[in-house]
């Protein structure tokens, strides 16, 4: 069977990796083009590095309907196309191969369909997520379903920390659906699409906390959506980003009872940020120019912008 690969991040690497360890032919690996920066002036997409350093051809195409493209893809001969982490495919593209174009996605389908179903899933508060294989169709995110993983969420878990789990439990499905789909033993299932929930794409200026809401939401939003983007807020004129918060160090000091947004600590040991009923405690946290920091360790550079609490 070949396999033509479309990937771009480091989430789609051990997926691409799981498939060559076990032996199946990719014939090319689909990713995006360079861009400026890095050492050499450009930088290269993680699955480019990888594909690279195994030997595989990779295409970098601009624009995915160029007939160009088109045609190199076709000459490819792919029986199936896997896609992890790319970007969205005209019809033109993901309909090509005899057997289809299967997707990974991360999240239980039709939960969270869209850009950012980690950081989402982590955002509302869900106890556990997963991974979905399904099989590309036109509407993003709804094809028949093939195979779905189930992941719990750590209640302080991150979006960088589940992200980290969920791309190698992903790789495993990816290698499960495609032996599924060789063996020819694959029943795809329609999804319930009135189950669906959405994961919209996260831009910067949505990521501002809010601390009218309880001090759960706030911690919710906090590691959702850690450690990129980051959430943020203004502290004297400045942005800064927490990046960790946590429910079970909240000092009394500085908790219930302080307006919304309101920052405490004793200067050494503990700061906390007020909440519509209570406080999260900042344990770690990012001021506009500087490193990502311990909130200990801001405090011994930063006394001056608080007044400590009796």
């Amino acid at each position: 069977m070949r396999i033509l690969f479309m990937g771009t991040p480091d989430f789609a690497v051990p997926s691409l990796e799981i498939l060559l360890e076990n032996g199946f032919e990719v014939v090319a690996v689909v990713t995006a083009p360079d861009k400026p920066g890095g050492r050499q002036g450009i930088q290269q997409s993680a699955v480019k590095q990888f594909a690279l350093a195994k030997g595989l051809k990779v295409l970098q195409p601009e624009k995915l309907k160029n007939p160009a493209f088109l045609e190199e893809l076709r000459s490819l001969n792919a029986d199936l196309q896997i896609v992890v982490a790319f970007r969205m495919l005209p019809e033109a593209v993901w309909a090509m191969p005899p057997m289809g174009t299967m997707n990974l996605h991360g999240s239980l389908l039709p939960k969270y369909r869209g850009a950012a179903p980690i950081n989402w899933a982590i955002i509302r508060g869900e106890l556990e997520t997963g991974v979905t294989t399904f099989l590309l169709k036109h509407e993003i995110d709804t094809g028949d379903l093939l195979f779905q993983e189930t992941i719990p969420i750590g209640p302080d878990e991150t979006a960088g920390e589940l992200h980290d789990r969920m791309m190698q439990i992903g790789a495993k499905l990816v290698l499960k659906s495609v032996q599924a789909i060789e063996q020819g033993t694959v029943k795809p299932m329609p999804q319930a699409n009135i189950e669906a929930t959405h994961a919209p794409k996260i831009f910067a200026e949505t990521c501002k906390i809010n601390f009218e809401q309880s001090a759960s939401q706030v911690h919710n939003f906090v590691r959702g959506l850690s450690p990129y983007p980051g959430a943020w807020t203004i502290l004297d004129g400045k942005t800064v980003k927490i990046l960790r918060t946590s429910l079970d160090t909240v000092q009394q000091v500085g908790g219930a009872g302080n307006s919304p947004g309101k920052w405490s600590t004793d200067g050494k040991t503990y700061l906390n940020i007020s909440t519509l009923d209570g406080a999260v405690s900042v344990l770690e946290l990012q001021l506009e120019g500087k490193k990502r920091m311990m909130a200990r360790d801001f405090l011994n550079g930063y006394k001056v912008l608080f007044e400590p609490q009796q």
